[in-house]
């Protein structure tokens, strides 16, 4: 079974994401921004991190140097998850260490498919 942490300060994004992966069989974990990730993470190693840059707090690029800072996160695969289409906020994003980068909006089904084809 694999982990997912879902990190978004959407509501509904969250809900149907956690719907969808939870029927996939995936153990699924919510964060509303960055700083509730460190907390998650260090009780739990996801097999992938779903992330938007758009959040309270600490955003998804800051969030993702703070992920690629920890020796235990080295091998879960992250994918941003976001508005931001810009080909320099892509660009940033997997230069950043990103390994999908994923625009909003979206097919939750294709957003699925995209991830357990990352995971394989």
């Amino acid at each position: 079974m694999y982990k997912i942490l879902i990190v978004d300060d959407e509501p509904n994004i969250v809900m149907s994401l956690e719907y969808a992966f939870k029927k996939k069989g995936f153990e699924v974990f919510i964060a509303r921004d960055g700083s509730e990730v460190i907390s998650i993470v260090e009780n739990t190693v996801p097999d992938i991190i779903l992330l938007d840059i758009m959040m309270p707090n600490i955003d998804g690029y800051q969030t993702l140097k703070l992920i690629k800072s920890k020796k235990s996160l080295e091998a879960t695969k992250i994918a941003f998850l976001t508005a931001k289409n810009k080909a320099s906020d892509i660009e940033k994003g997997l230069k950043l260490g990103a390994d999908k980068y994923l625009i909003k909006p979206f097919s939750v089904k294709k957003i699925v498919s995209e991830i357990l084809e990352l995971l394989e």
